[in-house]
């Protein structure tokens, strides 16, 4: 299974980040999916997760109202919108897969639930 993240480069100061993530090697309906990032300054951190179902979200408490996440199961594709873009969301965006075989409406928030992972892609603000 291999997930590979595009959207990232330059997002304008105030606007909005948008990001996919591919699942190829098997279908995504199986696996939760999130997106974690690396800022300056801060550990790896979650943004937000969906349950395997694709029904239920997940969002930190800091990008709640600001963060969107979605899942195409049928297109194998992951998404993530972010608006409001502030030079501190600038880093490294991840998108990860967590485990099978889980409850379809449970969400996941810590990096050792997903074992699978992007390469990562770069976001720098601009403007």
């Amino acid at each position: 299974v291999q997930l590979v993240e595009s959207g990232g480069g330059f997002v304008q100061s105030g606007g909005s980040l948008s990001l996919s993530c591919v699942l190829t090697g098997d279908t995504m309906n199986k696996y939760p999916m999130a997106w974690f990032r690396q800022v300056a300054g801060k550990g790896r951190e979650i943004v937000a997760s969906v349950s395997q179902s694709g029904r239920i979200p997940f969002y930190a408490d800091s990008m709640k109202g600001r963060a969107f996440i979605s899942k195409d199961n049928q297109n194998n594709t992951a998404r993530l919108q972010l608006n409001g873009m502030t030079s501190e969301d600038a880093g490294v965006y991840y998108c990860a897969a967590g485990m099978v075989n889980v409850p379809p409406h449970s969400t996941y928030d810590r990096g050792y639930e997903f074992p699978i992972w992007g390469q990562g892609t770069q976001v720098t603000l601009s403007g």
